[in-house]
């Protein structure tokens, strides 16, 4: 491989490096004006969009061990990559995507796993992580809660036992 492309793949390798996902992404009718809104939305989940060469990334798709992803490798792609949430990157690229109808994600990748297009949309309507590690918490914390009322409920029934037998003493 020539110098000039290796170091095109190492880039986009780089890329690839900062998540274990990807968004591969039709921008053909966009304007720069609609990348740089997509951009600015994506930092909020520190996101990233990158134009990159079809060639290029799929030799470096290819050295990671990823699906294949070569039938969607044509026209002018661009990978969504970055952040620790691939449900809320998911989020804001369909709901930029159906806003702005000029863009379009074609597949995507998560954990070396081939997500089609129907599948990103669902993934987007996943709770972002916050919210699931709420739920899971809400869902151990109950049976818990469950075992001091059960616990606590022997003590104060002796308790209300004692305090009818004082009261009728008296």
């Amino acid at each position: 491989m020539r110098p000039e492309k290796q170091f095109l793949v190492d880039e986009i390798n780089t890329h690839l490096d900062k998540s274990d996902y990807l968004f591969l992404a039709d921008y053909e009718r966009s304007t720069v004006i609609d990348i740089a809104e997509l951009r600015a939305e994506l930092i909020k989940e520190e996101a990233e969009f990158h134009v990159v060469k079809n060639n290029i990334l799929k030799v470096a798709a290819r050295e990671r061990g990823y699906p294949e992803i070569d039938e969607h490798l044509n026209g002018q792609n661009a990978i969504v990559i970055g952040g620790t949430n691939p449900s809320g990157v998911a989020k804001v690229l369909t709901k930029f995507f159906d806003k702005k109808d000029k863009m379009d994600v074609k597949v995507g990748i998560l954990s070396s796993q081939r997500l089609e297009k129907d599948e990103v949309v669902a993934l987007s309507k996943l709770p972002n992580i916050d919210a699931m590690r709420a739920q899971l918490l809400g869902l151990l914390s109950q049976p818990a809660q469950s075992l001091v009322f059960v616990l606590n409920g022997v003590p104060t029934a002796m308790l209300n036992v004692l305090q009818a037998k004082a009261d009728k003493g008296e």
